[in-house]
Protein backbone atom coordinates (compact mmCIF):
# COMPACT_ATOMS: atom_id res chain seq x y z
CA UNK A 1 0.00 0.00 0.00
CA UNK A 2 1.37 3.07 -0.98
CA UNK A 3 1.09 6.18 1.37
CA UNK A 4 -1.66 8.26 -1.14
CA UNK A 5 -3.86 5.33 -0.04
CA UNK A 6 -3.65 6.02 3.89
CA UNK A 7 -3.91 9.43 3.09
CA UNK A 8 -6.81 9.29 0.84
CA UNK A 9 -8.67 6.94 3.89
CA UNK A 10 -7.44 9.01 6.82
CA UNK A 11 -10.42 8.85 8.62
CA UNK A 12 -9.96 4.95 8.74
CA UNK A 13 -6.40 4.90 9.34
CA UNK A 14 -6.48 7.49 11.96
CA UNK A 15 -7.63 5.05 15.00
CA UNK A 16 -4.83 2.77 13.66
CA UNK A 17 -2.25 5.46 14.31
CA UNK A 18 -3.40 6.69 18.02
CA UNK A 19 -3.12 2.95 18.84
CA UNK A 20 0.45 2.73 17.38
CA UNK A 21 0.88 5.94 19.03
CA UNK A 22 -1.56 7.03 21.89
CA UNK A 23 0.09 10.32 22.72
CA UNK A 24 -0.71 11.76 19.85
CA UNK A 25 -4.11 13.82 19.96
CA UNK A 26 -7.45 13.64 18.19
CA UNK A 27 -6.30 17.85 17.30
CA UNK A 28 -2.59 16.82 16.20
CA UNK A 29 -3.99 13.88 14.28
CA UNK A 30 -7.00 16.31 12.28
CA UNK A 31 -3.65 18.56 11.76
CA UNK A 32 -1.79 15.78 10.31
CA UNK A 33 -4.39 14.88 7.54
CA UNK A 34 -2.94 11.80 6.12
CA UNK A 35 0.33 13.91 5.24
CA UNK A 36 3.56 11.61 6.35
CA UNK A 37 6.28 14.21 6.84
CA UNK A 38 3.42 15.50 8.83
CA UNK A 39 2.74 12.61 11.33
CA UNK A 40 6.64 11.84 11.47
CA UNK A 41 7.08 15.10 12.88
CA UNK A 42 4.06 14.96 15.63
CA UNK A 43 5.93 11.48 16.25
CA UNK A 44 9.16 13.19 16.81
CA UNK A 45 7.75 15.96 18.61
CA UNK A 46 5.51 13.32 21.13
CA UNK A 47 8.14 10.68 21.76
CA UNK A 48 11.18 12.78 21.27
CA UNK A 49 12.66 10.63 19.09
CA UNK A 50 14.96 11.62 15.53
CA UNK A 51 14.05 12.44 12.51
CA UNK A 52 15.18 8.89 11.87
CA UNK A 53 13.72 7.07 14.28
CA UNK A 54 10.08 8.60 13.62
CA UNK A 55 10.53 7.53 10.01
CA UNK A 56 11.38 4.05 10.80
CA UNK A 57 8.69 3.70 12.87
CA UNK A 58 6.45 4.78 10.05
CA UNK A 59 8.01 2.24 8.12
CA UNK A 60 7.31 -0.31 10.25
CA UNK A 61 3.65 0.82 11.46
CA UNK A 62 2.93 0.50 7.44
CA UNK A 63 4.19 -2.96 6.91
CA UNK A 64 2.01 -4.31 9.39
CA UNK A 65 -0.88 -2.18 8.04
CA UNK A 66 -0.01 -4.06 4.87
CA UNK A 67 -0.23 -6.89 6.38
CA UNK A 68 -3.42 -7.08 8.29
CA UNK A 69 -5.26 -5.38 5.25
CA UNK A 70 -4.04 -8.00 2.44
CA UNK A 71 -5.19 -10.92 5.27
CA UNK A 72 -9.06 -10.69 4.36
Amino acid sequence: MNWDRIEGNWKQFKGKVKIQWGKLTDDQLDVVAGKRDKLAGKIQEAYGCSKDEAEKQLNDWQKRVDETNHVK
